[in-house]
C-alpha cells in the first residue's frame, strides 16, 4: 500500500463529528450551545454527563484507531510487531530499516492526520473540537507509558483548578517534556536511538492544542472562563 494512503484514511476517520451527532440524537445542534465546540466538554456541560463521556470515548478511539493503522501498513525492517501489525502485514509498506526515520515519520503524519481531521472536520465546515481526546488516543498509541503520567496531571489540576481548560493546556504542554524524559530515563537519547520524529510530534500537537485554546486563555485572563463546580 502507498504510505500516502494511511494519512488520507486517518483525515477521514478524525473527522467523523461524533459530539455534533450525540447532540443531535438528543435533538440538540451543539454548535448553538455553551461554546460552540463539538467536544466532549461541550457536549458533557449541553446535554449531559454519559453523553460527554460517551463522546470523548468515541473520540479518543478515532485517534487510536488510525494511529495503529499508520503502525501497521507503514514498517519497517526491525519494527517491533503487534497483533494488529501482524493481523495487516500482507497490505503494509515495509521500508528498509535506513529509512526507519521516514517510516517513523509516516506513521506519526498519520495519526496527526486523525487530529486534523477532528479539529478542521470537513462536515461541520472545516470547523470541529480541540483535539485533547482524539491527541490523547493517538499518543496512546505511539507511548501509551506515558499516559498514566498525563492522566494523573490532567486530574491534579482539574481537580485543584476545576478548569477543564487549564488541565488541557498543561497537558498540552507536557507532551514533549514526557517524550524527552522518557527517552531519556531508558537511556535512548545517550545511544542516539530516541525516537526523534515523536519528539517532533509531541510538540506540534502541543503547540495545536495550546492553539485552540487560544480563547479559553483570553477567557482566563479576564475571569470569564467556566469553572466545573459539584452538583449538590
Amino acid at each position: 500500500m502507498p504510505i500516502w494512503i494511511p494519512p488520507i484514511i486517518a483525515f477521514f476517520l478524525g473527522s467523523i463529528p461524533f459530539g455534533l451527532l450525540i447532540a443531535k440524537s438528543k435533538g440538540i445542534n451543539i454548535r448553538e450551545h455553551g461554546s460552540g465546540n463539538i467536544g466532549a466538554t461541550n457536549v458533557l456541560r449541553v446535554v449531559g454527563k454519559k453523553y460527554g463521556i460517551s463522546c470523548f470515548v468515541l473520540d479518543f478511539f478515532k485517534g487510536m484507531i488510525p494511529a495503529l493503522l499508520g503502525i501497521s501498513l507503514i514498517q519497517y525492517e526491525g519494527q517491533g510487531h503487534s497483533m494488529v501489525i501482524n493481523s495487516l502485514a500482507h497490505f503494509a509498506t515495509v521500508l528498509p530499516n535506513s529509512e526507519s526515520i521516514t517510516a517513523q515519520t509516516m506513521q506519526l503524519v498519520t495519526g496527526l492526520c486523525a487530529i486534523l481531521g477532528h479539529n478542521y472536520s470537513p462536515w461541520v465546515n472545516f470547523k470541529g473540537g480541540k483535539g485533547i481526546a482524539t491527541s490523547a488516543g493517538v499518543f496512546a498509541t505511539f507511548m501509551p507509558a506515558a499516559i498514566p503520567i498525563l492522566i494523573l496531571l490532567w486530574c491534579l489540576l482539574f481537580f485543584t483548578t476545576r478548569y477543564v481548560s487549564v488541565a488541557s493546556i498543561a497537558v498540552s504542554i507536557a507532551l514533549p517534556i514526557t517524550v524527552i524524559s522518557g527517552s531519556l530515563f531508558h537511556g535512548k537519547i545517550a545511544d542516539g536511538s530516541w525516537n526523534k520524529p515523536l519528539f517532533f510530534f509531541s510538540v506540534f500537537i502541543g503547540a495545536m492544542a495550546v492553539w485552540k485554546h487560544r480563547s479559553n486563555i483570553a477567557n482566563l485572563m479576564h475571569g470569564r472562563e467556566n469553572r466545573f463546580t459539584p452538583k449538590k
